[in-house]
């Protein structure tokens, strides 16, 4: 969303923002937009060769991994430059206990058998690993409300960025003990971190999977415009910006 902002009256570019469509309402820049899936790699291929599109941003989430595989798998299909905008993961500071996992069941099995309080900020879709312990109660904060809850649990619908002073009083209004996150980087979310780490609370870190194989990556939106630019000074006359 940040370099799509950033690309907001830039007439060096035509680009088009696409969202997946699974919020109802999402935040969209003053950008032509579609949202919704294009039907697999076939389709994304098809989409690109259509619209004559000069390059592939990839600026989904870093645990979006259909999503990139699929990009990824049509750039290489299409012979299209694919730049991957991908911000640097969370690492552990002094004072910080946490415990990082592979999977969001491997995140469940962490919690232990002895019940705990838990805020969990994994996003709506991905709870029925959490499902099967039952014995946690659940702090679940994301955008929308999931289909289901776990039966000792409270949903906060709540989007970010959040401040220190309001999560630091989020885990005390709640009595967390635990916090669990997926190692999704940048800044909107990183307070939770903050204030856990000066509450002394412990975290279940999902780490991030591979990156595909494929492309160039700017690890913040400066760089990436610094390589939008670069692409565009060398691009053919005939082809569409991105």
């Amino acid at each position: 969303m940040a370099l799509a902002q950033a690309l907001e009256g830039d007439a060096r570019f035509a680009p088009t923002y696409s969202v997946a469509g699974r919020t109802r309402a999402p935040r969209l820049p003053a950008l032509p937009s579609r949202s919704g899936g294009f039907g697999g790699v076939a389709g994304l291929v098809a989409y690109l060769r259509a619209e004559g599109i000069a390059l592939i941003v990839d600026a989904t989430h870093p645990f979006a991994t259909g999503m990139s595989a699929n990009a990824a798998a049509a750039a290489h299909e299409t012979g299209t430059p694919l730049l991957v905008l991908c911000r640097p993961p969370w690492r552990p500071q002094a004072g910080d206990r946490w415990q990082g996992v592979a999977s969001l069941e491997a995140a469940a099995a962490a919690l232990g058998e002895r019940p705990r309080r838990v805020f969990l900020t994994t996003g709506k879709t991905e709870l029925a690993p959490f499902l099967t312990a039952p014995q946690h109660f659940y702090l679940i904060r994301s955008v929308e409300a999931p289909e289901r809850l776990p039966p000792r649990s409270a949903f906060l619908a709540a989007r970010g960025p959040f401040s220190y002073a309001d999560e630091a009083a989020l885990l005390r209004e709640h009595r967390i003990e635990i916090l669990v996150s997926k190692n999704s980087g940048g800044t909107a979310t990183a307070a939770k971190l903050d204030a856990a780490r000066d509450a002394g609370i412990a975290v279940v870190m999902v780490e991030r999977p591979p990156l595909p194989a494929v492309g160039e990556v700017a690890p913040d939106v400066a760089a990436a415009l610094e390589r939008l630019a670069a692409h565009q000074a060398g691009r053919r006359p005939t082809e569409r910006g991105v």
